[in-house]
């Protein structure tokens, strides 16, 4: 059975996350098994379907007592007769010890440790660096680690499977497996030069992907600037808040040689297709109300093919017409922007772990860089500016009040 994934699970606000795979769980009442999931999460928790969680050892409890099993009990076994071990490319059986391990590996590499192929390849690279017994014997322990059905595809080939790390573990004139090749020093040779090769080529992939993404940024970005929907009873505060990002904050900027009293407004007459519906919206007392104006009218037969650039020149005739806004627009940085409410569409914003495209926040994020690509380099004090800018900005985008617009 393959994981799947990803998944989550929210534990006190905290998304955790997890994998699931197919499991066979015996009814209680007939005895029968029958297909359920099993959830694995980054902080050990399991579960299988909804019932009660559990973990690693509650786990072993249900596969001994037969109530859980990973593959159907009455599976087709690998028919007699199989080539030697050396020479056969099956993987081993899967066993209940080796799916706790395989599962214990789940876990490990959600919650971003080093899983039991980690710390072989480590162990490899340790042994070639200075091939002595000790290394070899914890290269052994590392490989013993690695569940035994997932041994074959440890190394990642399947022509050689994991023959390398068997020869090389066998001790010098024992046959390898018990019905292999004996081991010799030559076979030694051949799997040092094997991992030589394995890890110069990791080298070199390395290399290569630093020359295809030179331009990958550097470092982690700042945190997310999510820009809620808010409703000022008061009009809007003196000092421009990260609520001017927003499509509603009425910001007059003509586009196309038409004035319009914000995006919002700008968009919904763009999308009508009758010129009154157009003048109509254009005209509305509020954004709220150009919105309520807009969605009902007849929209433009090729308005789901434009719509995309409509909103990026409005963005940028907005931002490009009130330098303050733009200000307020570059001091977000290289931070991530979210744009989330309830008024726009899932197309246009955030939903957190439910979805949404974002395409608004993405398209504020193209304006900002075409804002900074325009701009003249910075001097150190004009850095510092935006800093403390960026910082209130932030700082006020967290603690907007959820509402209409």
């Amino acid at each position: 059975m393959t994981w799947h994934g990803p998944t989550f699970r929210i534990s006190d606000g905290e998304t955790i996350n997890g994998v699931w795979r197919l499991v066979w769980r015996r009814h209680e009442f007939d005895g029968e098994h029958y297909p359920d999931h099993l959830f694995v999460y980054a902080d050990g928790r399991i579960t299988v379907g909804g019932h009660e969680p559990t973990d690693l050892a509650g786990l072993r409890e249900r596969l001994a007592a037969g109530k859980v099993a990973p593959e159907r009990p009455d599976a087709r076994e690998w028919p007699v007769g199989e080539p030697t071990k050396w020479e056969s490319r099956n993987p081993e059986a899967l066993t209940q010890e080796g799916f706790l391990l395989e599962v214990a590996d789940e876990i490990d590499r959600l919650a971003g440790r080093p899983g039991a192929g980690d710390r072989l390849w480590d162990a490899v690279r340790d042994h070639r660096r200075e091939p002595t017994e000790a290394h070899r014997a914890r290269l052994r322990d590392a490989y013993l680690a690695v569940p035994a059905h997932l041994r074959v595809y440890v190394l990642g080939d399947m022509d050689h499977q994991d023959r390398p790390l068997r020869m090389l573990l066998t001790d010098l004139g024992q046959p390898v497996d018990g019905d292999g090749p004996v081991a010799t020093e030559e076979g030694h040779r051949w799997a040092l030069a094997y991992f030589d090769d394995a890890v110069d080529g990791e080298a070199r992939h390395e290399r290569w992907l630093a020359l295809r993404y030179a331009d990958e940024p550097a470092g982690a970005s700042g945190p997310p600037v999510v820009l809620h929907e808010t409703f000022h009873p008061g009009g809007p505060p003196a000092e421009p808040g990260p609520f001017v990002l927003r499509n509603d904050h009425e910001a007059p900027f003509v586009h196309a040689g038409v004035s319009y009293p914000s995006v919002t407004h700008a968009y919904w007459a763009l999308s009508a297709a009758d010129p009154a519906d157009h003048d109509r919206i254009r005209a509305a007392a509020t954004a709220h109300e150009a919105h309520e104006a807009g969605g009902p009218a007849a929209r433009r037969a090729d308005w789901p093919a434009v719509r995309l650039a409509v909103m990026a020149a409005l963005l940028r005739a907005k931002f490009g017409q009130h330098p303050r806004l733009a200000e307020v627009l570059l001091a977000t940085g290289d931070a991530g922007i979210l744009y989330t409410g309830l008024s726009d569409a899932p197309f246009w914003r955030d939903e957190g772990p439910r979805g949404g495209r974002n395409w608004m926040g993405r398209l504020l994020e193209l304006v900002r860089s075409e804002l900074r690509a325009a701009a003249p380099p910075q001097t150190p004090a004009a850095r510092t500016a935006e800093t403390a800018l960026r910082a209130a900005t932030s700082t006020g985008s967290q603690t907007g009040e959820n509402g209409g617009a």
